[in-house]
């Protein structure tokens, strides 16, 4: 048994570390993994004969490429795309001004009373589908597509995950937003909830900028061993293995579930925290179709770059929008906006 050290490249947030030692521990030769996302690093141990170090880099890479992740024995410095930008923020302000149009015929209500409205949740589950904070669902979608289609199950696998993902984000919203009624919170309860959704929104957005690496390690997660559990139980082979993976993905730890979580927890209602945690299911429903029929594999595209700093730009302008509706709705400030 040898222990190595690789670099890696491409993660992003909390749910890379576990997605990355999911998929190398399963590799026959490797008896133990441990990924670390504040030094982005990987230390592989296990028996690869007589591979150099530089062939099981190779190896690894090859395993993680579909997920947007390359090893390597050099350090890789951080750099950023700046050219990016002069993309990214045009398209950013092109969505933005459509929302808040819609949001001006009534058909998206954003300035509300509280600080997150049901298309904002949808909103914000279609930005959360395509970034790199849903790398652990992208994650399980492909290695469970490949495990039943090596079966000839294809269609079946992939509409039994979906349910289970809809169903427990209904169930377990309903069931956070009842425990809030339970605990009665109060307008100072509430307002500190949203200011933490708001953080929570900028701190996501930040990182998918890729311009402050020292950022990533303010992303609140869930403890790393329930992500793997979760994640290993593509493994088993049974016919409703893939509705319980739809539903352990509720607690998987993503920094945009978690925010809509605490939101769900602030309004103190079931059916008020199940529909805001459906809206947000919703949200990330097409591409995580995608992903399941046609292995879309949205980190291998030449201009994801331009795609996630786009993305952030959006989530940071939810996480702006937030804070200040909180402060709005705890009559701390007057309403910043007409619209």
């Amino acid at each position: 048994m040898k222990t190595y050290i690789f670099h890696a490249k491409g993660m992003h947030c909390a749910s890379c570390p576990v997605l990355i030692e999911s998929e190398i521990n399963d590799m026959p030769e490797v008896s133990r993994v441990k990924a670390s996302l504040a030094h982005h690093d990987i230390s592989v141990t296990g028996d690869f004969g007589d591979k150099t170090p530089e062939h099981i880099a190779r190896d690894l890479s090859k395993m993680l490429k579909p997920y947007g992740y390359s090893l390597s024995l050099e350090k890789q410095r951080h750099s950023v795309t700046w050219s990016d930008f002069s993309q990214a923020i045009p398209l950013a302000a092109a969505f933005i001004a459509l929302f808040i149009i819609l949001q001006r015929l009534g058909i998206v209500n954003l300035v509300t009373a509280s600080p997150v409205s049901f298309p904002t949740a949808f909103l914000i589950g279609l930005v959360a589908s395509v970034s790199t904070c849903m790398a652990v669902v992208g994650g399980l979608v492909l290695s469970m597509s490949a495990t039943f289609a090596k079966e000839n199950e294809k269609v079946r696998p992939q509409m039994l995950f979906h349910a289970g993902r809809l169903i427990s984000f209904v169930v377990l919203g309903g069931v956070i937003g009842a425990l809030g009624s339970a605990f009665q919170l109060g307008q100072t309860a509430s307002f500190v909830f949203g200011i933490i959704v708001g953080l929570i929104l900028l701190i996501l957005g930040i990182n998918l900028l890729d311009v402050f690496p020292s950022i990533r390690k303010l992303q609140p997660t869930l403890p790393k061993f329930m992500g793997a559990k979760i994640h290993n139980l593509k493994n088993m082979n049974h016919t409703l293995t893939p509705f319980l993976v739809g539903i352990a993905t509720f607690f998987l730890p993503c920094g945009f579930t978690q925010s809509m979580q605490i939101y769900a927890l602030s309004t103190g209602n079931f059916w008020t925290g199940a529909v805001i945690m459906l809206a947000f299911a919703l949200g990330t429903l097409p591409i995580l179709v995608l992903l399941s029929f046609s292995s879309l594999g949205i980190h291998t595209k030449a201009r994801s770059g331009i795609f996630f700093k786009t993305a952030g730009i959006v989530v940071i302008f939810f996480g702006i929008f937030n804070l200040i509706n909180s402060f709005v709705a705890a009559g701390i400030i007057p309403p910043l906006f007409s619209f």
